[in-house]
């Protein structure tokens, strides 16, 4: 049997469901990298079938953690200690990595944030949440474009000896002025580089603008392993970038250090078991007509049973208590 304490950190996004397991020494021992694809509820179910694969079967988990933008969602599915915005799980992860670090660069496939701290405390922050131009579906969408898979375009883009300039703002005019650079006769390699740097530009215009940059600099998050982008973040702050080993699922590492430094403190954890990802859970959603918000209610359900509701301003509709569900158990 195994001995050893486990904590989980789950991280749900429009793109990725990021999975954790965490020694007692806040070491990853098990991690899943998965797209969403749409459907959060079977993207968890699977992760946590996969962590069981890969430890050879289910280990004890004594705290679990949740965060991104369906971390109430998954805190149901898990049966969550702790559940906490993405700034704050990225910073946590940030930290426990680079303990000195100043600086937190995340940019994912649909979203990018700034985060800025100080002796390790977030001072600042920024979030891009509207426009695809600074974040990973625009590199996509070129590299789909150009007819080159995305896993290659950073190695094509360290290959460049200067950046093509592409007009970056906007996805749509990015797109025109790269097919116009084509025509003209730049080499794919700088047109590519170019695409990076007009990425990098309009995140730190837009989404940096006004902040202080201090080193030492974390970057985080899928479009962390594009080499080319790390090289155009060098160029442009003339400073080393630490990309992290799992730079993927940090979000996912943060909660679960935030779920052991909760469980530390109750001597309890509400850890449904990987069984979860046996349950059956459904969600639907309806309108609350007692005021003038009309705030959408998400409603989940396990196995026809109402668990859990969210999205009300009020707490009228407040259900399931994740403290307080049946699952409980005592450490």
């Amino acid at each position: 049997m195994n001995e050893k304490k486990y904590y989980l950190g789950v991280d749900v996004g429009s793109v990725s469901t990021n999975l954790v397991l965490l020694n007692d020494n806040l070491e990853v021992e098990a991690y899943v990298y998965e797209r969403t694809r749409g459907e959060p509820i079977k993207a968890v179910q699977k992760g946590l079938k996969q962590l069981v694969e890969q430890m050879g079967g289910e280990v004890p988990v004594y705290g679990a953690g949740t965060t991104g933008s369906a971390r109430m969602l998954s805190a149901t599915i898990v049966g969550a200690d702790v559940v906490r915005n993405e700034i704050t799980a990225h910073a946590v992860a940030a930290i426990h990595e680079v303990p000195e670090a100043n600086t937190v660069i995340e940019i994912g496939g649909q979203d990018s944030k700034i985060i800025i701290l100080r002796d390790g405390v977030v001072v600042d922050f920024a979030m891009n949440t509207v426009c695809a131009a600074g974040t990973g579906s625009f590199l996509d969408h070129q590299a789909q474009r150009l007819g080159i898979p995305i896993e290659e375009f950073g190695k094509l883009a360290l290959k460049a000896k200067r950046g093509t300039r592409i007009a970056g703002r906007c996805t749509v005019f990015a797109e025109s002025d790269m097919i116009h650079k084509q025509q003209v006769g730049h080499p794919v390699e700088e047109i590519v580089y170019g695409l990076c740097q007009a990425l990098v530009r309009n995140y730190l215009n837009n989404l940096a603008k006004g902040k202080e940059i201090r080193p030492p600099i974390v970057f985080q998050g899928g479009v962390a392993a594009n080499a080319g982008i790390r090289r155009a973040f060098e160029e442009a702050l003339q400073t080393e970038i630490i990309v992290p080993r799992y730079f993927n699922v940090m979000g996912a590492i943060g909660a679960a250090i935030l779920a052991k430094e909760r469980t530390q403190k109750t001597g309890r954890t509400n850890f449904r078991g990987f069984h979860a990802a046996r349950l059956e859970f459904t969600t639907t959603s309806f309108e609350c007509s007692h005021c003038s918000n009309r705030c959408e209610i998400v409603s989940m359900m396990l196995e026809g049973k109402t668990v859990a509701n969210w999205g009300g301003r009020c707490g009228r509709w407040e259900v399931g208590d994740i403290e307080r569900l049946d699952f409980t158990v005592n450490l």
